[in-house]
């Protein structure tokens, strides 16, 4: 069995006017819209976006670049960079 709670929230005008068009649209209540989104976003928390994979990108042992230490930020920054006008 469920418990309820009631709570106060503050919400961006902007966003709470597309919540109740979208209740209105939906034919159901304010409520019932936020639980969903709630209930999808904390779905959703532990997988990430869904059907996305990272590719693995990775090559050769230590994973720095030829002749640069992991603690030369500065120059790690330089090549991540590189020709990307950063």
């Amino acid at each position: 069995m469920y418990r309820h709670m009631r709570t106060s929230l503050d919400i961006p005008e902007p966003l709470l006017r597309r919540a109740r068009a979208a209740a209105k649209r939906r034919r159901t209540t304010l409520r019932a819209v936020l639980l969903e989104g709630l209930r999808h976003a904390l779905d959703g928390e532990s997988h990430g976006p869904a059907g996305y994979t990272l590719a693995d990108e990775s090559f050769g042992e230590g994973g720095v670049h030829e002749g640069v230490s992991i603690t030369e930020w500065e120059r790690l920054r330089e090549l991540a960079y590189d020709g990307r006008g950063g």
